[in-house]
């Protein structure tokens, strides 16, 4: 029975991923990403997948985010809609667990950079990462590679951060 539970979740989760937000802007001056080769905050895909060194910020493309302050409210409503077609089938905006961890407070547990990471490098993070292994350990279920653009990642970041009470 477990089985073919965890069968449909995971069915469900590339269903879900095969459909994609088509969201691609929300691009701030005043934000940045800093990646292995680029800093933008509106670079379309990462490409990249080079280690980054520090452990806290996991391993992938972003080494560096300047965060908004204000947080950027465009930014936000693309990462709820990202949210909203991506993750809200797995994931909870409170601390509960659903297939996934839930995010309230995960911008107080990680590092953008980290949090960046493991959106865009989902597989390489859940492979080589000693806290996505734990989250692993702990939900059972490997997320699937949502093929999130650095821009899509970086307004999910954002709306994150909004979740959390961050203004």
């Amino acid at each position: 029975m477990k089985k073919i539970f965890f069968a449909l979740i995971g069915g469900s989760c590339l269903l879900i991923a095969a459909c994609g937000s088509g969201s691609d802007n929300g691009g701030d001056a005043n934000s940045a990403v800093t990646t292995n080769t680029t800093t933008t905050a509106d670079a379309g895909n990462s490409g990249g997948t080079a280690a980054a060194s520090d452990p806290k910020k996991g391993i992938g493309p972003v080494s560096e985010v300047k965060l908004n302050s204000p947080l950027n409210q465009s930014m936000v409503a693309n990462g709820k809609q990202v949210y909203d077609v991506k993750c809200a089938s797995c994931h909870k905006l409170t601390g509960e667990k659903l297939v996934g961890p839930g995010w309230k407070g995960v911008t107080e547990r990680r590092t953008p950079e980290w949090i960046m990471n493991f959106s865009m490098n989902t597989e390489e993070m859940l492979n080589k990462d000693a806290e996505a292994q734990k989250m692993l350990e702990e939900c059972l279920v490997r997320m699937p590679n949502q093929s999130l653009t650095e821009t899509d990642a970086r307004a999910v970041l954002e709306f994150m951060f909004q979740n959390d009470g961050k203004k």
